[in-house]
């Protein structure tokens, strides 16, 4: 009798397309958990619900962690070819941005905790913008068409480390990574804005990374004042730009969102959920530092979008599973 094909080799082929952009997830909810605790005291929410999340963000992220990994061991040729994809290339820190993340999270928890993946985290974000950056200046030919916002999330990864590292005392490598990450966001934001006016649309997968643009100016604030404000100082002058560009990046984006999500979905809408967060929590973040009721309102409105944006990818990941729409060949 001739055994008919097993289930096996499907499984297999779905787990070599298991994507890196799935790491978008813990950045989402990780930001999300930082918006929580942002909203702890104005709000009244106590630790309960941020902890709880952020409980969450670490479980998905190991769970992400052990598939790519066996990823990795089934199939090396997969993740060498996501490496050397000119879009998921950029998405390798997301690794490295989820853990520092976590660290922040942590602060309040754990600070032995915090400081232990801290420093596993900038150390992987540091070799993986070295890497990624290696890659882009070097012998590959890159087009036009491979430009896209996704290319932002290096610049954010290495402006989220003060965040934490200026409290853990670490001011001379938050000050470097700081620096890097607000150079590599001015270069390529005129590079993504040529992109963008002269020449093709977005593809529609990429149409979402657009979002991603609110990021850089929203965490270099919160860095920002990490690293420049003393107890009872007052929002800087740079502070003020920072936190009024991430506003204009998210009026820009705003425009786009219902065109965005007539989309068919994919992985890439994630992409929609942490820029969302780092707007909220900074926005927080100044109505606790100015005492400005206009901007308590406004981060409190952000606080319900980001939780609904949330909600709904989770809902359409889910579903996108159980029609076996993702983890597919391109």
């Amino acid at each position: 009798m001739i055994e008919t094909p097993t289930a096996a080799p499907q499984r297999e082929s779905r787990l070599a397309h298991f994507p890196i952009t799935f790491y978008a997830t813990t950045m989402g909810f990780g930001g999300l958990a930082l918006a929580l605790r942002a909203a702890c005291a104005p709000l009244g929410l106590g630790p309960l619900p941020y902890q709880g999340m952020l409980g969450l963000t670490a479980g998905i992220f190991v769970l992400i962690s052990l598939v790519y990994l066996a990823k990795a061991a089934a199939h090396w040729h997969a993740v060498h070819a996501e490496w050397h994809h000119p879009v998921r290339l950029s998405f390798f820190p997301t690794i490295s941005v989820s853990m520092l993340l976590m660290s922040i999270g942590l602060m309040t928890v754990s600070r032995p905790a915090a400081l232990a993946l801290w420093s596993l985290g900038t150390a992987l974000q540091g070799g993986l913008t070295l890497a990624v950056v290696t890659n882009w200046i070097g012998t590959r030919s890159f087009l036009h068409g491979h430009l896209n916002p996704a290319w932002f999330i290096p610049a954010v990864g290495n402006v989220i480390v003060p965040v934490a590292g200026a409290g853990l005392g670490f001011t001379e490598i938050s000050w470097l990574f700081f620096s890097a990450g607000m150079m590599f966001w001015v270069i390529l934001l005129t590079l993504v804005f040529n992109r963008l006016v002269f020449h093709d649309p977005l593809p529609g997968r990429l149409q979402p990374t657009l979002v991603i643009m609110i990021a850089p100016p929203a965490v270099a604030f919160i860095a920002w004042v990490r690293l420049t404000m003393g107890e009872g100082a007052q929002v800087d002058a740079m502070g003020h730009v920072l936190l009024s560009l991430a506003y204009v990046f998210a009026a820009l984006v705003a425009v786009q969102v219902p065109r965005i999500l007539r989309l068919p979905f994919a992985m890439s809408f994630w992409a929609l959920s942490f820029p969302v967060a780092a707007l909220t929590i900074a926005t927080f973040l100044y109505a606790e530092l100015t005492g400005s009721m206009v901007h308590l309102w406004m981060a409190e409105g952000l606080l319900g979008v980001l939780v609904a944006v949330i909600a709904g990818l989770v809902a359409r990941t889910l579903l996108a599973i159980l029609r076996c729409e993702i983890c597919q060949p391109e």
